[in-house]
């Protein structure tokens, strides 16, 4: 089973890289801000749990957190691996999810990190929001401060993955088709060592 956590900050590129990866890997694709969101708007029990700490301007617990991902998980017994996207962002988070794996005899293949420097993220969020019309992508000092916290939250997860030798810093500047070698270069790679 091929298991990758797929970070980068803001801009980096994770929704283009992960809809290409799921497709050459046949993996399932599992984004904790689509998981809230799709609990909260079905009115699940789990996602009034977090629509109330949401609402109070809190963190969701690493708790609810993951028995989210754990029920999104169980859905597809058969799949060929996942793409986590957006988690884990804590030591807490990626334990309990190591956990978690090795419940089902499987675990974290990979953590694959885009870098891109900071000036290139704001550019690129910057034009999003003129494409999209995406609130948060269209103040710069907005931007720079949800970069400030990714670097701040990740820098840990980062350092946790890399002790198991499984964090891999992907350079994400150039073509989407770089990218998109790079990353497979590296995937291929690790599997041709297991």
């Amino acid at each position: 089973m091929l298991n990758i956590v797929l970070f980068g900050p803001p801009g980096a590129g994770k929704g283009t890289q992960s809809a290409r990866l799921v497709d050459k890997y046949k993996l399932i694709h599992l984004s904790t801000g689509d998981i809230f969101r799709f609990n909260m708007k079905n009115d699940t029990a789990l996602g009034k749990l977090a629509k109330s700490y949401i609402d109070r301007g809190e963190l969701v617990p690493d708790e609810v957190t993951i028995n989210m991902l754990k029920a999104e998980v169980e859905k597809y017994p058969d799949a060929a691996g996942f793409i986590f996207d957006g988690f884990p962002r804590t030591i807490a988070q990626a334990e309990a999810l190591d956990k978690f794996l090795k419940e089902k005899n499987t675990s974290i293949t990979l953590m694959l990190a885009l870098e891109v420097p900071e000036e290139e993220l704001i550019k690129r969020l910057l034009l999003r929001g003129q494409e999209s019309g995406r609130s948060d992508d269209t103040d710069e000092n907005i931007i720079r401060n949800r970069i400030k916290v990714y670097n701040e939250q990740t820098a840990i997860a980062a350092g946790y993955y890399n002790e198991q030798g499984k964090y891999h810093a992907i350079n994400g500047v150039g073509t989407i088709n770089e990218i998109f070698e790079r990353l497979c270069h590296v995937i291929d790679t690790h599997s041709m060592i297991i």
